[in-house]
């Protein structure tokens, strides 16, 4: 093992896991190669970025209002993505417009005014005065498209995490978003539809990056200091918007540069950017990219430019857009930079497609979509409530492949249950042994084991968890509860959490941003991880001499009783009785998840498996109990909506006919709660 410190540790597996999975990778030897590897690709990016949708909904563009310039106009326009998704956009049109002309589509990054802010206006008004159509549209949840909208408002962490349960993507969704904006533009009269590019940066110069890979008809493509990667995220924050999940299972970000080939890419990185984004990064998934386009024979099609500057889109950058764009898109010049026309910019109030804010009725939010399509998803489990218990099984085996499989990412090998063992110490009729298992080489999860002085025989364990570790675990009154039980107490902290959670990785609210991102880039969302390490807990605590292996618990307070449930639904006969205390009652909400909840949690499409009462179901016929859990709203449901939340998993134990073993409780009394594992 090596001597890594504990908060370094989860970050260290992960990027050696990342490099183990690309250990392999190689540039394609032929044409044909890489035409079977580019199919390939593109459709595990369309599986990665969430559900597509079969049929296109109408655009229906409307717009709303134009601002007359000299030399152009702006047309301030919406246009429906998806059924009730609008898509708030500024059109900037040379003015008069005496033939076809070529088009941009403009993406912008996390910039504070969204498609209005300078930043993106100066792109933009360069453009239109060199002579191109120019589309500038607000990302999802960005701009207008946030829930409440103002300057520097963020699409990310747990606002954007919203859509993972239901198996959206925040990149997924501006992926067809984008999509679909070019199919506005190839629709216009004044466009060619086989003259259009695309430009953005940073979070913008992601959208680039994969619009570029995923529309053939983006004839040039240039991201702009957004280029590094994926391997390069490990090692840093990014917005959820960037994250792809399970990328680095099938690719590294040269290999998706390259799908963009035979058309135009340029790629704009800067000097004092950050890790991510650095130039060096960036150059390995060039080196890839290039291998690709000079295989093609379009080597003159891909340019890497540097400029000496921070994290940015500034008139250098522009230029050399400008150069590139009108050399691919104009068949004008070499595509060398080209002086930046004066503008003035606009004041963001004047480009509102709604300037008091008030979008109309049928306009959905990023939550609400989230909740729309995670209501389908168990709208469907519901109606698959099972009449018999041959029914239910068959189910059941069918939901636990898929729970363990796809949305976790499926299980290392267990290892050997072997335990590091510190020197107890005794309290009172408390006695307490420090320990460390490691459930994967290098990553170590500490616990305390705690036993009453006066036991004497073989008896039931309980595993308690709690997201902030051990400490609050040990602190909280069911702990004392269980030792005064005289049951063997296993409090650990699960990796990321507790001693070993790594340092600086709260943003937005997230007390586990880093890592839960980290965890979805290998395709191992933090989630499953959690219930591997209760896996290798149970497996420890069942050769114990002190232990019934029969009659290990699993119980998580506040939001760990989520992954006590899926213990319990995963992890087929290996555990007893399980329960949650104070646990979200559904993963469904109307608003952006609440300040404090762990991305951890959000596995990217477990509501096609369950919400939490079918998880909980899956243990039966197996105990449960339910305490104190919690609605939308954070506080505890009363007793009846206690049970009607619960429905289906009620019905599940009354087909066992078993509903005994299920114990709902509005209270969280460590006695009633006791009883019920019993």
């Amino acid at each position: 093992m090596k001597d890594i410190p504990l908060p370094a540790a989860f970050d260290e597996l992960m990027r050696a896991q990342a490099r183990a999975l690309r250990a392999k990778d190689q540039a394609p030897r032929s044409v044909d190669e890489w035409n079977r590897r580019r199919v390939d690709l593109r459709m595990a990016l369309l599986g990665a970025i969430g559900p597509d949708t079969a049929k296109h909904c109408a655009l229906e563009p409307r717009v709303i209002g134009t601002l007359r310039r000299p030399g152009y106009r702006i047309e301030k326009l919406i246009i429906q993505t998806r059924p009730d998704l609008w898509a708030t956009c500024s059109v900037y049109v040379p003015d008069p417009v005496k033939d076809k002309l070529p088009a941009v589509l403009a993406v912008h990054g996390h910039w504070a005014g969204a498609r209005r802010d300078p930043n993106v206006q100066a792109r933009c008004l360069g453009l239109v005065k060199l002579g191109f159509i120019v589309l500038a549209i607000d990302a999802f949840g960005a701009g207008e498209r946030f829930t409440a909208p103002r300057s520097g408002s963020y699409h990310g962490a747990l606002y954007g995490s919203t859509l993972y349960p239901s198996g959206y993507t925040l990149l997924g969704m501006q992926v067809y978003d984008n999509r679909r904006a070019v199919d506005y533009l190839c629709s216009r009269p004044d466009v060619n539809p086989g003259r259009i590019g695309i430009t953005g940066a940073s979070g913008g110069g992601n959208q680039t990056m994969y619009a570029g890979a995923m529309d053939d008809r983006l004839q040039a493509v240039v991201p702009v200091c957004s280029v590094g990667n994926y391997q390069a995220y490990l090692r840093a924050a990014c917005c959820v918007c960037e994250v792809l999940p399970g990328a680095l299972r099938f690719t590294e970000e040269g290999d998706v540069l390259g799908l963009v080939a035979p058309r135009a890419l340029m790629v704009i990185n800067a000097t004092r950017d950050a890790f991510q984004f650095s130039v060096g990064e960036a150059k390995r998934s060039m080196e890839r990219a290039q291998a690709i386009y000079q295989l093609l024979k379009q080597r003159e099609k891909i340019r890497h430019v540097t400029f000496e500057s921070p994290h940015a889109y500034n008139q250098p950058m522009r230029e050399a857009m400008y150069g590139w764009m009108t050399r691919w898109l104009k068949n004008e010049g070499k595509g060398d930079p080209i002086a930046e026309p004066r503008h003035e910019l606009d004041k963001p109030e004047d480009l509102a497609c709604f300037p008091d804010g008030k979008r109309p009725e049928r306009f959905l939010f990023l939550p609400a979509f989230a909740a729309q399509a995670g209501r389908a998803l168990v709208s469907r489990a519901d109606k698959r409530a099972p009449d018999h218990i041959e029914d239910w099984e068959s189910t059941v085996a069918a939901k636990r492949r898929q729970l363990v499989r796809h949305v976790f990412g499926d299980f290392p090998r267990t290892p050997e249950p072997r335990a590091a063992l510190g020197k107890p110490a005794t309290t009172g009729s408390v006695r307490s042994t420090p320990l460390t298992i490691h459930p994967e080489p290098d990553m170590p999860v500490p616990a305390v084991l705690q036993e009453h002085t006066g036991k004497k025989e073989r008896g039931p364990a309980c595993i308690l968890l709690h997201l902030d570790g051990k400490d609050h675990a040990l602190k909280h009154p069911l702990a004392a509860a269980i030792v005064e039980h005289h049951w063997n107490l296993l409090a650990p902290d699960l990796r990321a959490t507790g001693t070993t959670r790594p340092a600086g990785g709260i943003i937005g609210g997230a007390p586990d941003h880093n890592s839960a991102e980290h965890a979805l880039w290998i395709g191992r969302p933090m989630l499953g991880q959690w219930v591997f390490d209760v896996a290798c807990l149970i497996d420890w605590l069942a050769i114990q001499k002190t232990v019934d292996p029969r009659r290990i618990f699993v119980v998580g307070i506040g939001q760990a009783g989520i992954v006590a449930l899926c213990a319990g639904a995963a992890l087929e006969g290996r555990t007893g009785s399980v329960g949650a205390l104070g646990a979200p009652a559904s993963y469904l909400t109307n608003e952006a998840y609440p300040a404090g909840t762990h991305m951890g949690l959000l596995a990217p499409g477990i509501l096609d498996v369950g919400d939490v009462p079918h998880l909980a179901a899956f243990s039966a016929p197996q105990r449960v109990v339910i305490a104190e859990a919690t609605g939308a709203d954070g506080k505890p449901l009363e007793a009846k909506r206690l049970r009607e939340a619960f429905a289906f998993t009620r019905n599940v134990y009354r087909i066992h006919k078993m509903e005994n073993r299920l114990t709902l409780l509005a209270n969280g009394r460590a006695k009633e709660f006791l009883a019920g594992l019993e």
